[in-house]
């Protein structure tokens, strides 16, 4: 069947139509020029077709695929960002720690050092008003053994006078009775005292 018998028989669904008459009659036959332009038509129609659809179908593709890598990219980006901002945070944590911890050792230390100065400055003043009471003591206990002695030795001269019958108030008698009272009052009872 030829292109003529194609026009004249009326359109692509008689030429079939005959196709399939002439097929049965003879056989099967194959027709070179049907071949060459069903060939053609399918060539046409793949350019056609990739032209205007797979070519910008395959832009599309390769334009999401290099954003899907490129998101990729980033996420594993963003992903050792936030690692480092972790291991960033840890070590500053740490070091945060490390200086309470030391803020915290000086400050006990000074607090211990404070104490310690004030326990031995209050231990010298203790010390210090021991030492004042003592010789406060010591002065006082000079000063009554001073009013005892003049007070044994009026005694002494009272009582040396009426056993002699006179009175005895001479300055000489009383210097040798403060004499006396004081050689014998460190080894006697008023000076273990």
């Amino acid at each position: 069947m030829d292109l003529t018998a194609f026009l004249v028989l009326g359109g692509p669904h008689q030429a079939v139509s005959q196709f399939a008459e002439d097929a049965s009659s003879s056989g099967l036959v194959f027709n070179g020029f049907w071949i060459l332009i069903a060939a053609v038509n399918f060539i046409f129609f793949l350019v056609v077709l990739q032209q205007f659809a797979f070519g910008p179908v395959s832009r599309l593709l390769a334009d999401r695929r290099q954003r899907i890598e490129q998101g990729l990219r980033d996420a594993d980006q963003a992903r050792r960002d936030r690692e480092a901002a972790a291991d960033e945070r840890q070590a500053v944590l740490q070091a945060a720690r490390r200086e309470a911890n030391d803020i915290v050792a000086r400050a006990q230390k000074a607090a211990d050092d404070l104490r310690d100065h004030e326990v031995s400055a209050t231990r010298q003043e203790i010390e210090r008003l021991h030492e004042r009471a003592a010789s406060d003591i010591a002065a006082e206990r000079e000063r009554v053994m001073g009013d005892v002695r003049g007070q044994i030795a009026d005694l002494a001269l009272l009582a040396a006078g009426r056993v002699v019958g006179e009175t005895r108030s001479g300055e000489r008698e009383r210097r040798l009775v403060e004499e006396f009272l004081t050689t014998v009052a460190p080894s006697g009872p008023a000076g273990q005292a």
